[in-house]
């Protein structure tokens, strides 16, 4: 009776070092908080872009914008203006030179005329009488012009000017614009232009 009672205890302490060798030890403890915080990374700094620089003003400290244009029935009327981008007051009085170049800057033959008598029948906008105009920083005056864009010689090569040549009193450098809407003459040979006048606002910076 005692063998067999021995027998199984020594079986069942057996069996359980058996058994205890298979079990895998604990997991350590997770570390408890340290008190120390992980840095939070600075926001990222977010810069604009950089304005673009606004154009040197010519040497005459005048710059010319090309104005609303409008167009019916092959007659064309646009205007252009003339900004006072100095630091004097600028003078106009009476009519603008002006001279028009094509797109390969050659100039264009072409007849320039005050007021759009032989041009159009009706007012456009290019009649009325010099007056002088004082331009203070900023301000603006501006003249018109008018044509039609007529071919009545098949002969005869159309002309178009894409930068426009402008003197804006005696003895004043010349001011260049390049025009993004041509001025279309065909073979009409023809351009009225108004005197000077002021603009009914202060210049848009351009």
């Amino acid at each position: 009776m005692t063998r067999w009672v021995a027998g199984v205890v020594v079986g069942v302490v057996v069996a359980g070092a058996v058994v205890g060798c298979d079990v895998p030890p604990a997991p350590d403890a997770a570390p408890g908080p340290s008190g120390i915080r992980s840095p939070v990374p600075a926001p990222t700094a977010v810069t604009s872009p950089p304005a673009a620089a606004a154009p040197a003003c010519p040497e005459g400290g005048v710059r010319l914008v090309e104005g609303a244009g409008d167009a019916a029935m092959g007659l064309r009327v646009a205007d252009v203006r003339l900004v006072n981008c100095g630091t004097r007051p600028y003078v106009l009085e009476g009519y603008p030179e002006i001279r028009l170049l094509d797109g390969k800057r050659a100039p264009v033959e072409v007849a320039v005329q005050h007021g759009g008598e032989g041009i159009a029948a009706a007012p456009t906008g290019t009649e009325g009488d010099p007056l002088r105009v004082e331009l203070r920083p900023g301000q603006a005056a501006g003249f018109g012009m008018v044509w039609r864009n007529l071919v009545t010689d098949s002969t005869v090569p159309a002309a178009e000017g894409w930068v426009l040549e402008v003197t804006p009193r005696a003895g004043a450098p010349r001011v260049e614009l390049e025009l993004r809407h041509s001025v279309d003459l065909g073979n009409t040979g023809k351009l009225g232009i108004s005197p000077w006048r002021a603009a009914d606002r202060t210049a848009p910076a351009q």
